[in-house]
């Protein structure tokens, strides 16, 4: 049997193979992925974003929880950041989740950024997929520590939630390109810190002040105590509220439209890029496009029109 197929009956064994193997970038993972594709669809997926250090991964093991209690079963997808001078990454999630271990109704897979920007990796979307093909009924995406502009994750989650915590600087941050557009939750942890309240009513302002369609969703702030479990239940309740929304509203529609045709692109783009590479190392253009341009005998511009004309002879300008 394919690992596709065992997938499909169940088998969390063959998932892990093949989410490694996605990660890997092995080319055998398409096949396994063409055939679990009609199989998915069904998985909830809520986003949880913020800047390091406010609490993002503990808020996952309390959500897990939740969930876990209501019968639901549960993949969580925690992305860790890589480094800049050695490629490795401590994939610590697995560690701060360690009581969902023993869970067979839990699936946690930790991947590393490989120097991709965004908050995501780029596997990400297709280790959610195969997480969604095993039969989860909830996959929490945990990005990378963001900072302002790496809002990725709108364009995977149903619902986003964005984590804030107390003194992370003065009232400006807040509304910085991105933070306020992505979320359709916001969350302040560590609620027991000294201005926890402060920065739950400077959010609310924030987005009261924004000029929303009267139809649109409407933001809640909402504050939590993940170390102690306090505000979860809460939260749940406004992820559930998002989600009828999100599915009477029609706004689903819409979303998985474009997530469709920005899955596809991102395809395209990396196939496409691919083919280009091997087709100009077996022809020796790369060396002689860079030999030119070293020499200042052809600019950057002209020389890629040249390349994509002998690639694509017949293409449209």
């Amino acid at each position: 049997m394919s690992l596709a197929e065992q997938i499909l009956e169940g088998n969390v064994r063959a998932a892990a193979r093949l989410m490694r193997d996605i990660d890997d970038g092995r080319p055998q993972a398409i096949d396994d992925l063409k055939l679990l594709y009609p199989h998915t669809g069904n998985a909830y997926i809520i986003g949880i974003t913020g800047p390091p250090g406010a609490g993002k991964s503990t808020l996952v093991d309390q959500l897990t929880a939740s969930f876990r209690s209501q019968g639901k079963k549960v993949g969580v997808v925690a992305i860790d950041p890589t480094s800049p001078f050695t490629g490795g990454a401590i994939l610590g999630d697995r560690i701060r989740m360690n009581r969902h271990s023993c869970d067979e109704g839990v699936f946690i897979r930790s991947l590393a950024t490989r120097g991709a920007l965004g908050g995501l990796s780029r596997s990400t979307s297709d280790v959610a997929l195969v997480m969604d093909a095993l039969g989860m009924d909830i996959v929490i995406i945990e990005t990378v520590g963001v900072g302002q502009d790496e809002v990725d994750i709108v364009k995977e989650a149903h619902t986003t939630c964005v984590v804030m915590v107390p003194g992370l600087g003065d009232d400006i941050q807040a509304i910085k390109a991105g933070i306020l557009e992505i979320g359709d939750i916001f969350v302040v942890n560590k609620a027991d810190r000294e201005g926890a309240d402060r920065t739950a009513r400077e959010l609310s302002t924030m987005l009261e002040m924004r000029h929303a369609d009267a139809e649109a969703w409407s933001p809640k702030v909402m504050k939590t105590e993940a170390q102690r479990g306090t505000g979860i239940d809460e939260l749940i309740n406004e992820i559930m509220a998002h989600r009828t929304f999100f599915l009477s509203s029609g706004t689903i529609y819409d979303f998985l439209r474009e997530r469709s045709q920005r899955h596809f692109m991102s395809i395209l783009r990396d196939t496409l890029f691919k083919k280009a590479l091997l087709f100009m190392a077996k022809s020796g253009t790369l060396d002689r496009v860079v030999a030119h341009m070293g020499n200042y005998q052809i600019d950057p511009y002209s020389a890629v029109e040249e390349v994509v004309s002998e690639i694509m002879p017949d293409h449209i300008d």
